[in-house]
């Protein structure tokens, strides 16, 4: 262990909680104090330091901090993403029918066209100098039936006209209304980029100041943590209540997230080469014939939440009191998931992070 490890460490979170501070929107700064730098000869005299696991166990706690809000930033990324999507669908069926709409407002005008000529034909005499002037009143009467007729097809002709004008007016409004929120979604989805890539830097920043051995004790303090959180909810007693059998759709679901074990965490990804927490979740269920909302968030806010004793496999368990984390229960106490960036899809533990509740997808 080289000297002054433990003081590398301390400062490493220091500058970690910095790049976090800094990346949070309207925050107003002092101007920064020199940091005292430590002489050679102090250094030379150090004498090695080791990593605890306190030390270690605030690594953790920080790391956990950083990549749950690095979640949370590809949830909105995620949200902005697929709403773009959407606006740009409505934008593009909003101009077929502003096209359609000219088109038959063209045909409007040019049978309203063809009506005000024909009625220039007549040369626009009142009824009773026709009636007068007509050598044949039988065939006069006659044609003014006709003209009784095309007075209320002119009558509806120009109604007709004006709906589609209105009409295009509407197409148009909402068009451009389309527009700016496009923008206004696309401008909040390269926020989110910027918060999740430099949140992820930050926690690898964090990570790479550890040596190997002091990664391996990092990972086993994250093992012994998920096992304790796990431990201490299969001790409440909640899995002898449970014992509902999936649905067929539910077993498709599983099946699916099950063949993606070991394909690489990667935020903003919905397979098939790698996925993010809710990209693994929604293909699954895609793929099972059930489509369900992209992020976690809104699959908890949409599908139907149903008590924990009562989940079967293939629902959705949400967790953290943001909803920022889903996985996929499976029974007998675990789940799938992607857990987060540098991690691969895996099997855990139902328990072992804070459950906010279960949701399920074939309700």
């Amino acid at each position: 262990m080289g000297a002054g490890r433990r003081a590398l460490i301390t400062t490493a979170i220091t500058v970690v909680c910095a790049v976090t501070v800094l990346a949070a929107p309207g925050t107003a700064f002092a101007s920064p104090t020199p940091t005292p730098t430590a002489s050679p000869s102090a250094t030379a005299t150090a004498s090695p330091t080791p990593v605890t696991n306190k030390d270690l166990e605030a690594v953790r706690e920080k790391l956990d901090a950083l990549y749950h809000d690095a979640a949370v930033a590809t949830d909105a990324y995620n949200a902005a993403e697929e709403q773009a999507k959407k606006q740009s669908a409505e934008i593009v069926e909003l101009a077929k029918k502003i096209v359609d709409g000219q088109e038959k407002l063209d045909e409007l005008k040019d049978r309203a066209g063809a009506a005000a000529r024909a009625q220039y034909r007549t040369g626009g005499l009142p009824d009773e100098a026709q009636l007068m002037l007509s050598d044949n009143p039988q065939e006069f009467l006659d044609g003014a039936g006709r003209v009784l007729q095309g007075e209320r097809a002119t009558k509806g002709l120009i109604a007709e006209l004006t709906r589609t004008q209105q009409d295009l007016r509407q197409y148009t409004a909402d068009a451009s209304a389309q527009w700016q929120q496009l923008e206004k979604n696309r401008q909040a989805k390269a926020a989110a980029k910027t918060k999740v890539t430099t949140q992820i830097a930050a926690a690898e920043k964090l990570e790479s100041q550890l040596e190997k051995q002091e990664k391996e004790r990092l990972a086993k303090l994250e093992q012994q943590a998920a096992l304790k959180a796990q431990t201490a909810w299969l001790d409440s007693g909640v899995l002898k209540d449970i014992g509902t059998k999936a649905s067929a759709e539910g077993k498709a679901a599983v099946a699916y997230a099950t063949a993606q074990l070991g394909k690489p965490y990667e935020w903003g990804a919905e397979g098939p080469s790698s996925y993010d927490c809710s990209g693994l979740t929604s293909q699954a269920w895609a793929s099972a014939g059930d489509p369900i909302p992209r992020t976690s968030q809104e699959q908890w806010k949409q599908l139907k939440h149903v008590d924990v004793k009562d989940m079967r496999p293939g629902d959705l368990i949400i967790y953290f009191d943001d909803a920022s984390h889903v996985a996929m229960y499976i029974g007998d106490g675990a789940i799938i998931h992607a857990p987060r960036p540098g991690r691969t899809v895996t099997i855990a533990g139902a328990g072992s992070m804070p459950i906010l509740g279960v949701v399920r997808p074939d309700a």
